[in-house]
Parts: structure tokens; sequence; C-alpha cells
């Protein structure tokens, strides 16, 4: 059997009106949330290789509030499962490091064969977590694939890259990442919106994954936010009426801004 993993993430609606708390962190009591986008591909390729394999089984792992639950739920509609939910109020203000601690423990108390993750957060746009994550468990690491596939216990990927693709492969257990290019995520059927709700969540806290308060959180995080500033109104544009002088004028304006 392939045991596979997927860590995805529930993230404050890009759509919605973010702000940040007191202690300048992301303000997530009055904003919707949601599975990352990007976390969905990685999803959908978990699904891919469990379809082509003899023998598989998918579980989906996140770190965040009681309302996370409704990250795990989506994936495990799309056909996940089992999902894993750590939840403690000592994991408020975490960064990557604090995280990949906490999924590193989490995956090697589950077990697996391959971890995926998407290609970076929504929120936090980071991208460094698989690479922290394959270093805290000790396994090669395969990222920002856009086509991945596991065979004989070992997974095959294609990076695409601006000028040339490169075919990269590793021997499982091993972290691959995969991109927004790596095919549609599938829409949940009404089918498995209703077996989703009878799926196995476990939940887990940081005295279940041997990890004490002070390895993680705000206060030991090696990144913090120091400052924000709402962004300023937007101002009117500039409108000329083009009787004839309508080219001089657009040159005059961009050699203003020094675009020309």
């Amino acid at each position: 059997m392939v045991k596979i993993v997927v860590c995805v993430k529930y993230v404050p609606d890009a759509t919605g009106d973010r702000h940040f708390a007191e202690d300048l962190t992301v303000a997530r009591d009055d904003v919707d949330g949601l599975l990352s986008e990007l976390d969905e591909y990685a999803v959908e390729q978990a699904m891919q290789i469990a379809e082509a394999a003899d023998e598989a089984e998918v579980t989906v792992l996140t770190v965040g509030p009681q309302d996370a639950r409704d990250a795990l739920r989506k994936a495990l509609s799309m056909g996940a499962d089992k999902a894993v939910h750590i939840e403690d109020d000592d994991l408020h203000g975490s960064d990557v490091m604090g995280t990949s601690l906490v999924l590193a423990k989490a995956i090697e108390r589950t077990g697996y064969d391959l971890v995926i993750c998407g290609m970076a957060s929504t929120d936090g746009t980071m991208g460094v977590l698989p690479a922290v994550l394959a270093e805290r468990l000790g396994v090669p690491q395969v990222t920002l694939l856009s086509e991945v596939t596991v065979e004989n216990s070992v997974v095959t990927g294609r990076r695409d890259g601006d000028a040339a693709s490169e075919q990269l492969q590793a021997q499982l257990p091993a972290v691959v990442s995969v991109t927004d290019q790596s095919g549609a995520a599938r829409y949940p059927s009404f089918k498995g919106i209703m077996a989703a709700k009878k799926k196995p969540v476990q939940s887990l806290d940081l005295s279940d994954l041997g990890i004490e308060a002070d390895q993680v959180g705000l206060d030991c995080a090696w990144t913090a936010v120091e400052s924000v500033a709402e962004r300023s109104a937007r101002t009117a544009g500039t409108i000329v009426k083009d009787e004839g002088e309508g080219g001089k004028q657009l040159a005059a304006f961009l050699a203003s801004k020094k675009f020309i």
C-alpha cells in the first residue's frame, strides 16, 4: 500500500476584508476561510496517484483552529480517505519553522511513503515549507512539479522553468510539491460531499506529538511582522482628451514617470 499524506492549509478568503490583529498576526475571526486553492492541486495529484496504484491511502493533514476542519472536509469530499487535525492554542503565531516541526511529528506518527504539498499557501506565500519539511523528515524533496507519478517506489516529476524543463526522480519516502500547472482540481460530487461527513478526522494537540509549547508560537517564530499600514486610497487618474495632441501628452506623461 502507498501511504500518501497531503498537507493542506485553511486560509482567509482572499476576496474578504483581511487585516491584522493587535499582535500583528492575521485576524481570522471575522473573515471567512477556505482550503488554500494551491493545496487543492496537491489533493488532486494525490488522488490521481492513488487511483493509479494497486492499493493506496490518502490522508489530509492540517494545523489550525477549529474552523480548519472545513478545509479537511473539502479535501475529504474530493476523495481523500481520512484526515488529521492539529489544534492547540499554543500554536498561535507559529511561522514556517514551528509549523514544519508540528507537521513532521504528525506525519511520522501517521506513517507515510509520499508527502504532497502545494507550491505555497495563498496567505503567507513563502513556498519554503516543503523543503523545510523534507529536511525535518530526513527524506528527499522534489519540488515545484507540474507533473508527478509514482511507480516501483520511485516518484518522478517534471519541473518547468523559464528556459527548460527538468525530469526529477527520488526514492520513496519523499516530499514533493506541485504547482498550479499540474492539472485542474476536481470538483467534489454530491456523493463525495455526503461521504466526507462519515470519514474519520483525528484530532491531535502538541502533547500528542511530544512538542513543548516553547518550541512553537509567536514568541519563538523566526519571522514576524514588525509594522503594518493600511493601503493608501486610490486616487483619480489623469484624463486626457485627445484633440490632436493626445500622443504628445501621453509621451510627456510617460517621460515624467521615467517609463521612456
